[in-house]
């Protein structure tokens, strides 16, 4: 298989124990790349995906933090440029749902969580890792937003596909922004994956309806996710900046 390029990159792969983040910290690996990856709770999966990524014969390692935090991201940054000698991508996946809740029912306290949970932890990712790009003169960073972002998302979570369009929308200021620095920004906006998020967060009876409507005829992967972004840091994306790919088998095409 060729690395396209990715062999003896280092990458910050955050939310990475699990579902969409764990798949693409083993597909960096499996192209090796050396990997970080964060997580807030998820112990065992953490250690599990470190455990994947190093069967590839290249380092991983996983750090707890709370990304909210702009202490523990600048924590989080300086660990890796230690125990990787510097950060060539960064995938900042963390992030999620706050549970399904219309607008009359959500609460200030709610709305300012997922901004912080979602947009804000995504901005001190990438303000904490641009100055050692800008000083090696180059780097990807893929941002984590959502068909969400375009479409408003299910019922009970227009707040959840406000932070995803906040994260779509950012992506291409900071692609503007980075472009002179030779910096790439780009955005992944998946659909329905099977995940543990929408295990937990979409009934089975409006899950099962939006498969119905997805014309390739099944979720996606991980996999399928991860796949995008190895497209978006390696060589083959290497004119490809402030752009978004949906990934979601093509339910958006009608």
């Amino acid at each position: 298989m060729s690395d396209y390029g990715l062999r003896g990159q280092r990458a910050l792969v955050t939310g990475g124990a699990s579902g969409i983040g764990r798949g693409i910290v083993e597909a960096l690996a499996a192209h090796g790349v050396d990997v970080v990856l964060t997580y807030l709770s998820s112990d065992a999966g953490a250690r599990e995906t470190v455990a994947v990524a190093q069967s590839h014969g290249v380092k991983a390692y996983a750090l707890q933090a709370d990304l909210t935090d702009e202490a523990a991201v600048n924590h989080v940054v300086s660990e890796t440029q230690r125990l990787l000698g510097g950060i060539d991508i960064l995938v900042a996946n963390a992030g999620g749902i706050l549970g399904r809740i219309g607008t009359l029912d959500l609460t200030r306290e709610i709305w300012d969580n997922a901004f912080a949970l979602n947009v804000t932890s995504t901005f001190l990712c990438c303000k904490a890792v641009i100055p050692g790009m800008m000083t090696q003169g180059s780097g990807n960073i893929v941002l984590m937003s959502s068909q969400a972002a375009f479409d408003g998302g299910g019922v009970g979570s227009a707040y959840y596909a406000a932070t995803k369009g906040a994260i779509l929308t950012y992506s291409r200021g900071l692609a503007k922004e980075l472009a002179p620095h030779h910096i790439r920004v780009n955005c992944v906006a998946p659909g329905l994956i099977d995940t543990r998020f929408h295990d937990i967060n979409t009934p089975p009876d409006m899950r099962a309806a939006v498969r119905g409507r997805i014309p390739l005829g099944r979720e996606g992967t991980p996999t399928d996710v991860a796949g995008a972004v190895i497209y978006l840091t390696s060589e083959l994306g290497a004119y490809l900046t402030g752009e978004t790919i949906i990934i979601n088998g093509g339910q958006t095409m009608y």
